[in-house]
């Protein structure tokens, strides 16, 4: 790219690379419809069909292992294939699983539906999606841009869950469905013309690329990050590409660190709090329209909580934030039996707030540690770490599930998350933060011979 090209691109008043994070955002906000929609859609159910709580749960845990076993496959799909034909597939399959779920007779097609299709469809986005674009089209910024898409999951949950709580209680469970349905479809068009795979497809270089034929006074971005946002692009075997960053990632103790205190973080998230708060709080006698609105007040505090550990995830240890968003969480876990009530009362509200907060708060850490320790092959790495996170949320799904089933309510579940959260604490320190991953030759992506 000349000299004079580079100019005009750095006079725009807008990067390249920001349109394509908000169509990003965008993405992740359509496919996050139905993350909070089993907790509406639970009750209804069971009341039409009878289906027991682990009947529901076991399709909803379907649902959130593939959804992260998907991940690391897709990452490395969005390298053979292209983001946007990745994306929109994804956000077919979402549409298809949410609106084919109307004509459901029998708790088997549960895992048809919400499980295997729309589980495929997010997990083809995932966090995954949010890592790639932050990696490709940024240098500076990276943990923002990270805790921005991210917050994309949280704002899809506040804007769908009490519309979708509502119409399933007012209308049916079926026009809720169809609801989700038609906002993954929307978002296909907007991705498939403006999602870009590079940012040399736009004739620019990522966001706070420093050329050298121009740098100046102005610190230049660390050689790594320049090195990766400019690396060549090779078509790869996905399957040999995702199991190869496996196998490297395999052989450090970080990695285990950093996937086991995630899938507590999934554990103590998706599986138990977003799947099973709206029925807990049901059980204790509050309507399932107020729970439904607390659960998206989580998703505004979400949204600020994790924009702003992306902030903090550029300027501190990634390993003491994460320690302390898990002890926190720990202790709301803890406290929780005790402040569920037919009303919401300040304990409640504080707890909502602080939650929220913390809900994906230790996703930029997470994601800044996997590129630290493992290079360019973090991203892969990340999904890997993100697979064990969904891990985590299905089992927690599923065991809430029959907790409830077996003792009648849900305390035994709550308790056992805030154990797991002082769990994930310790492991946190435990990653290193020397680099590794970076000066150790990876498993080559597509070495057929």
């Amino acid at each position: 790219m000349s000299t004079t090209s580079v100019e005009t691109v750095r006079r725009r008043r807008i990067h390249p690379a920001w349109w394509v994070a908000a169509v990003a955002f965008l993405a992740l906000l359509a496919a996050s419809g139905f993350r909070a929609a089993p907790g509406a859609l639970m009750v209804p159910l069971h009341h039409e069909f009878g289906w027991s709580t682990s009947s529901m749960s076991l399709a909803v845990s379907v649902n959130l292992l593939l959804y992260g076993l998907t991940a690391p496959f897709a990452a490395a799909l969005m390298d053979r294939f292209g983001i946007r034909q990745v994306v929109a597939l994804a956000l077919a399959l979402v549409a298809l699983g949410a609106g084919g779920s109307i004509v459901m007779t029998a708790s088997w097609q549960l895992l048809i539906f919400w499980g295997v299709l729309i589980g495929l469809g997010t997990g083809s986005m995932a966090l995954v999606f949010a890592a790639t674009i932050a990696n490709r089209w940024f240098v500076a910024r990276r943990g923002l841009v990270m805790g921005i898409l991210t917050a994309g999951s949280a704002t899809g949950q506040l804007i769908f869950l009490p519309p979708v709580a509502a119409i399933a209680e007012s209308t049916g469970w079926r026009p809720a469905s169809l609801l989700i349905a038609a906002a993954a479809l929307l978002a296909v068009p907007v991705v498939w013309f403006v999602l870009r795979d590079h940012p040399s497809d736009r004739g620019v270089l990522p966001y706070g690329a420093q050329p050298a034929a121009t740098a100046g006074p102005t610190p230049a971005p660390s050689s790594d990050a320049e090195a990766d946002a400019a690396a060549p692009r090779r078509p790869a075997n996905a399957a040999r590409q995702a199991f190869g960053g496996l196998f490297f990632a395999a052989r450090h103790r970080s990695f285990w660190a950093l996937a086991i205190a995630f899938a507590i973080c999934g554990a103590t998230t998706n599986g138990l709090i977003g799947i099973h708060f709206i029925p807990s709080a049901h059980d204790h006698g509050m309507p399932a329209t107020t729970a439904a609105g607390l659960l998206a007040v989580v998703g505004v505090f979400d949204i600020l909580g994790t924009v702003f550990s992306g902030w903090l995830t550029d300027r501190f240890d990634p390993r003491i934030l994460l320690v302390a968003y898990y002890t926190f969480r720990g202790v709301g876990l803890l406290l929780l039996p005790w402040l569920l009530s037919d009303t919401v009362h300040p304990s409640m509200v504080l707890f909502i707030v602080i939650y929220g907060l913390d809900w994906v708060a230790t996703v930029p850490p997470t994601a800044a540690l996997c590129r630290e320790v493992f290079g360019e092959q973090g991203t892969i790495v990340f999904g890997w770490v993100f697979a064990a996170h969904q891990i985590g949320a299905a089992g927690a799904a599923l065991g809430a599930g029959v907790i409830r089933d077996v003792f009648g309510e849900y305390t035994y579940a709550w308790w056992g998350g805030a154990v797991m959260c002082a769990v994930a604490a310790v492991l946190s320190i435990v990653v290193r933060r020397d680099r590794g991953g970076r000066k150790r030759k990876p498993i080559p992506a597509e070495a057929d011979a």
